[in-house]
């Protein structure tokens, strides 16, 4: 795709329920109507779920850079996220044979951006030893949940693809997005000079 803008939404919500979902089926943006429980449904509901996980830590965010001016960094590249998991919800949520030539979606170029801000904050951050733990701070906590939700979002939209076609840049994005959420989080606590806390088998009680 070249640099033109997507179309801008045309989107009028004057009531908010409609009764048409009572019996379990809703639209696609195609205007088809399929089941609740639609695999395609799960997909763009889980990119839903990460949307709105990710506010919540973009908010954190910016409540600790009154203290930590460089986590507003953070709740930038956050704010740009959720509205590149909204374009995403936009193109999964329609049929390949419906999509519109400039309707929002996610490109290369979100690709490549989250590509760059992943090796750019990695390379602050001390080598790993052991695998991390969520933990050690709030953020650093929210970052995780959204991270295995991204992973859940990306197996969803997987398993939707051995049966429908999905934009390859969706299946990229979310696994690069995964990738970026735990960069970010480790980043976090980086930042907050919080320890992190590493994976350690024998802490377990049978290791006692």
């Amino acid at each position: 795709m070249d640099n033109t803008p997507f179309n801008e939404p045309n989107v009028r919500l004057d009531r908010i329920y409609t009764r048409t979902g009572d019996e379990g089926q809703t639209s696609l943006a195609g205007g088809q109507r399929v089941g609740k429980d639609d695999l395609r449904i799960e997909c763009y509901g889980v990119v839903d779920e990460l949307n709105a996980v990710a506010g919540l830590a973009r908010v954190s965010a910016m409540e600790l850079s009154s203290s930590i001016p460089a986590l507003v960094d953070l709740a930038n590249m956050l704010r740009r996220v959720q509205h590149e998991l909204f374009n995403l919800g936009s193109i999964l949520a329609t049929r390949p044979e419906d999509v519109r030539p400039r309707q929002p979606r996610v490109t290369g170029a979100e690709v490549r951006r989250l590509e760059r801000e992943i090796d750019q904050v990695n390379s602050q951050l001390p080598r790993l030893t052991s695998f991390v733990l969520p933990g050690g701070s709030t953020l650093n906590a929210q970052l995780h949940v959204c991270r295995t939700i991204c992973r859940r979002a990306e197996r969803a939209a997987v398993q939707l693809s051995r049966t429908e076609p999905v934009p390859p840049e969706a299946l990229q994005y979310l696994n690069r997005l995964s990738d970026a959420l735990f960069v970010w989080s480790r980043w976090a606590n980086h930042l907050m000079g919080v320890e992190e806390t590493l994976w350690q088998p024998n802490l377990a009680a049978s290791g006692e």
